[in-house]
């Protein structure tokens, strides 16, 4: 028997918004073959089991409802390693901008 997770838990919902033939028709082909897919963090609405179709209240106070996906999710996302050219960006823009106040 599945647990029963509370209402107010920290969730993620997944729901399909687009099915692959609905996608428009601009948008390059390898992507209108695939479902255009959401995924949400917010706090349950009501107690529900994994999987069912539930309501979830986001930190912003949107409601939002969807397959009840996964209970105390992690953030997993990144931005990639540095790239080289920006890693000496800012020290580069604070030189060109004191030197731009000792001309004046």
């Amino acid at each position: 028997m599945t647990e029963r997770i509370a209402a107010g838990s920290w969730v993620e919902i997944h729901k399909i918004v687009l099915k692959a033939g609905e996608r428009a028709p601009q948008v390059p082909e390898d992507t209108r073959q695939v479902p255009l897919e959401m995924r949400v963090k917010g706090f349950l609405a009501a107690s529900a089991n994994v999987d069912d179709e539930v309501e979830i209240v986001t930190p912003a106070g949107r409601r939002l409802r969807g397959r009840l996906a996964a209970v105390n999710p992690a953030y997993n996302h990144g931005f990639g390693p540095p790239v080289d050219e920006l890693v000496t960006v800012g020290i580069e823009v604070r030189a060109i901008l004191r030197q731009r106040d000792q001309v004046k």
